[in-house]
């Protein structure tokens, strides 16, 4: 494992339900922060299912809860009976320059952070969830290019994925950093989520991605749509009013709350 150190907050002290983690990490060479919602009366519960939400440029771990409040969206969906109790990961990027892309570069490896390192903290920290937990991943923006392209390449580790407002290839980086493209891609790989996508056709879970009709991205998210219908890859697309905001993400993120709450 590549966790060195992990420091957690004591529940005692937690409001909302809200812990967080401090995770020592190879993979980052550094610290990494991640907000876990973790629900009320499931003290004596075990192998709760575990949603991975990935932020967006800009943001770090608490973007979830303090842009689009989900964890009182969770709450509500698990005492409404829609949702079964559901541990939430909202973990930083990495906090490399205006987003990391959940990429590996610039002598870090910020998806292993993500799929190795969060995971496995979290595990080993919280003990409602287990190595037997079902595990999801979604994000939003760069999150949701993260979370599609992490959940098309590991398809034997998340039992769905979604996206929301998603950035389709690395490329569409350019639209909110100022970094050069290469620094992102340095070997000049296909990193685009269709790329993944085809390469794991066969063993795909079930995944879905929305996007807003005045959003900036809504072009590329149709044409992952055309494409995977061309290639009769099953999917999830769907288009709602709205553009690139915190109001959008809020709005929607119970669609893939609700989405991974039935595969529990």
């Amino acid at each position: 494992m590549a966790v060195t150190r992990i420091g957690i907050s004591n529940p005692e002290y937690e409001t909302e339900n809200l812990r967080y983690l401090n995770i020592q990490s190879s993979h980052l060479k550094g610290r990494g922060d991640v907000t876990v919602f973790v629900p009320p009366n499931s003290k004596n519960l075990t192998h709760l299912p575990i949603a991975i939400l990935l932020h967006g440029v800009y943001g770090s771990h608490w973007a979830w809860t303090r842009h689009m409040n989900v964890h009182q969206i969770t709450l509500k969906l698990i005492e409404k009976g829609v949702l079964p109790p559901m541990v939430l990961l909202m973990p930083s990027d990495g906090l490399w320059g205006e987003g990391s892309g959940y990429l590996q570069h610039s002598g870090k490896d910020f998806e292993q952070w993500i799929v190795e390192d969060v995971l496995d903290a979290a595990i080993s920290s919280i003990p409602q969830i287990s190595t037997d937990s079902l595990k999801f991943i979604t994000g939003l923006s760069m999150g949701g290019y993260g979370a599609l392209r992490i959940g098309a390449r590991y398809p034997d580790i998340f039992k769905a994925f979604s996206g929301h407002s998603s950035i389709t290839d690395v490329d569409q980086m350019s639209l909110f950093v100022a970094k050069d493209l290469k620094t992102y891609n340095p070997q000049n790989q296909d990193e685009s989520v269709f790329n993944y996508l085809k390469i794991n056709t066969e063993k795909l879970p079930p995944f879905r991605f929305d996007c807003g009709t005045e959003d900036l991205l809504i072009a590329y998210n149709r044409k992952l749509h055309q494409q995977l219908n061309a290639l009769e890859i099953s999917h999830t697309y769907e288009e709602f009013e709205g553009g690139h905001t915190a109001e959008y993400w809020h709005e929607h993120i119970g669609r893939s709350l609700r989405f991974f709450g039935s595969f529990c």
